[in-house]
């Protein structure tokens, strides 16, 4: 049986590494790299460097990318090791270790870095890069200390728990699709908003389950795009214009729940969605046979073949919204 496309890749990556042409604290190919280099899904690229991750080949620093090594479990306890150490040597007694202590404690906080070497931004990055490279279901408190190389009770004080840090999380990866100047006219407004949404989602498979629709988290970032699509929508009855804004963002948030779905399928299967309808074609047309399903029977006829591109659908169905609302106004 053959590999997996994305076994292929890993076991490139690790041949790499092992004969040196990738060094420590290199940082390997990006995700995009991979789908260009091997003609890949950008889901199959994303599963051959989770492979490495987990047998600790490579992993993800925030702010660089996926780079060779091990997380630094060991970096910040090493640093702590080695302030304690020159504090001892100076200190003569408890009172004056304490405060010396404090001074260094104050100037790194006077440099913007706290005292144990976190800042809130490292971490919420950190959280983007593990939920964009593995998924949100693999983001936790003890992952992202483990890759920090802190303790999983020091994130606590900088982003709460893992709830708040999600939060923050939508926030920063919505605030990298900038809103824009809002064009006036009530359908180009709403096309704006639900493009950049879009945009956020296709880079940020995750950020789609992360949001609630029933139970709207209070992000600073989306509020602007909450603002606009109300705006665009004056004129309507107050509960209408809720219930159209809320149709729509659950709109562009299914459409992404299926991309991230599909990746998901990808990852575990090393199959295409393409590959995957053409193993299920002989079935699909047996069941078709058997029940008498006339529609199907015609849309099936003459090889009839569908182009199952999500940028391409998701454009069909905002067209089709904003048809539908237009005719409503």
């Amino acid at each position: 049986m053959s590999e997996a496309p994305y076994q292929v890749i890993a076991a490139e990556l690790r041949r790499r590494i092992e004969v040196g042409e990738l060094q420590p604290g290199d940082r390997v190919p990006s995700t995009r790299a991979l789908v260009r280099d091997f003609g890949v899904a950008m889901a199959t690229a994303t599963k051959a460097l989770q492979v490495l991750q987990a047998e600790r080949l490579v992993h993800a620093s925030p702010g660089v990318g996926t780079v060779v090594g091990p997380p630094p479990r060991s970096r910040r306890t090493a640093d702590g090791v080695a302030d304690r150490s020159r504090l001892g040597g100076a200190a003569v007694a408890g009172g004056a270790r304490s405060a010396e202590r404090a001074v260094l404690d104050g100037v790194r906080r006077a440099e913007g870095t706290a005292a144990d070497g976190l800042d809130r931004d490292e971490i919420v990055r950190m959280g983007i890069a593990i939920a964009d490279a593995e998924g949100l279901a693999a983001l936790s408190m003890r992952r992202i200390a483990s890759e920090l190389g802190v303790s999983t009770m020091a994130l606590y004080r900088y982003v709460g728990g893992k709830e708040s840090l999600v939060v923050q999380m939508v926030n920063e990866a919505i605030g990298e699709f900038p809103l824009g100047e809002v064009p006036e006219y009530w359908r180009d407004a709403l096309a704006q908003v639900a493009r950049v949404h879009w945009a956020a989602y296709r880079r940020h498979l995750w950020l789609a389950s992360a949001i609630s629709l029933s139970r709207p988290q209070l992000v600073p970032r989306l509020l602007p795009h909450t603002d606009a699509v109300l705006g665009a929508l004056r004129g309507f009855e107050k509960a209408a214009a809720l219930s159209t804004m809320i149709s729509l963002f659950a709109y562009i948030r299914g459409i992404a729940l299926v991309m991230e779905a599909e990746a998901q399928a990808e990852q575990d299967t090393g199959v295409t969605a393409d590959e995957w309808v053409t193993q299920q074609s002989e079935q699909l047309a047996a069941l078709v046979a058997a029940g008498n399903l006339g529609a199907f029977r015609e849309l099936l006829a003459d090889g009839f073949d569908y182009e199952y591109d999500l940028d391409q659908l998701f454009e069909f169905g905002l067209g089709v919204f904003l048809d539908g609302l237009e005719a409503r106004r």
